[in-house]
């Protein structure tokens, strides 16, 4: 991931899992998020694991 601003690269460090705390930070940011459908579950395992293993060579 490229970072928008000065075009960095980012990494991803942590993932919310809890929907009432994301709920509440796209409040408290006065953001809206409307998905049209959630992504099939197995689907978003797998990025979600993949995340995880290309993370670990962060922690190396």
């Amino acid at each position: 991931m490229l970072c928008p601003e000065c075009g960095g690269t980012m990494k991803v460090i942590a993932f919310i899992t809890d929907f009432s705390v994301v709920d509440r930070i796209i409040n408290h940011l006065k953001l809206t998020f409307v998905a049209d459908k959630p992504p099939p579950p197995h689907i978003a395992y797998q990025e979600l694991l993949m995340a995880a293993e290309i993370g670990a060579e962060y922690f190396s």
